[in-house]
């Protein structure tokens, strides 16, 4: 299988950048993949993991938001955030997650932003904890 260059850029740094056989993202339409040689795209990308393979080897990395860019033999994900397991505190994770979760149950008392940030956070923290748990299932 030939490769592709994948570099997951954030504002502050290059959390990502080596030579994958395929990548697993989520886009506003779902979840597509990408091999080497995939048609140019460019898309918004959903706060999700992201699922870079390279032979047998699966890196999981926590993207929040932002963009992908597909030139066929590179691809650049330009995130919001973006991290790798062993950058996630678990701990503050879960307590993240909980503490949306009980924003969310509480809605009737919050407009429609504080809904709305309440669901980010509960993405953010969701999809950081699945990229530690599939890091600790390898």
């Amino acid at each position: 299988m030939s490769t592709f260059l994948l570099e997951i850029v954030t504002p502050e740094h290059v959390v990502f950048s080596k030579e994958v056989d395929s990548l697993t993202v989520r886009g506003l339409e779902g979840e597509f993949g990408v091999l080497r040689g995939h048609i140019p795209l460019v898309t918004p990308l959903q706060v999700a993991p992201v699922v870079a393979k390279k032979g047998k080897e699966e890196t999981y990395i926590a993207v929040h938001g932002g963009f992908i860019e597909v030139q066929g033999d590179k691809v650049i994900v330009l995130a919001e955030s973006a991290e790798l397991p062993e950058e996630i505190d678990l701990e503050r994770a879960i307590a993240a997650r909980e503490r949306a979760e009980r924003r969310l149950a509480n809605r009737s008392n919050q407009d429609r932003i504080d809904h709305r940030r309440a669901e980010l956070a509960l993405q953010r923290a969701v999809t950081r904890i699945n990229v530690v748990s599939s890091r600790k299932q390898q």
